[in-house]
């Protein structure tokens, strides 16, 4: 496999675990790059042209509530999960952990018949 494919596996993989990551962060309030430094500290490394469009596209799903807020001299818009947001981490939360017990059963399963 080349570093190409590769990179493109990685890519698929971390899209929808880039949604559930940003919505569990966004319990609290954050503006853009405080929100991805949040994410950078918990092991997600995301770059502007992928975060900032996917809060948008969330903020537009009503599943994100955003204000102008005032912050260190300048405005900085904020954004929080909105109750639908809240309901929706809550779903996909236990969504995941399903698929996580279970892909970790099959990749389990794997390495016992590689080794």
């Amino acid at each position: 496999m080349t570093s190409a494919q590769l990179d493109k596996m990685r890519l698929e993989l971390r899209r929808g675990v880039l949604v559930l990551a940003v919505l569990a962060s966004l319990k609290q309030p954050h503006y853009g790059y405080s929100l991805r430094k949040q994410l950078q500290d918990g092991g997600i490394d995301i770059d502007e042209g992928t975060l900032y469009p996917l809060v948008r596209r969330l903020a537009e799903q009503a599943l994100l509530n955003s204000e102008w807020r005032q912050g260190e001299g300048r405005e900085r818009r904020y954004y929080q999960l909105s109750e639908l947001g809240a309901q929706l981490l809550d779903q996909l939360t236990e969504e995941w952990q399903q698929l996580n017990s279970a892909l970790g059963s099959l990749l389990g399963s794997a390495l016992q018949e590689i080794k």
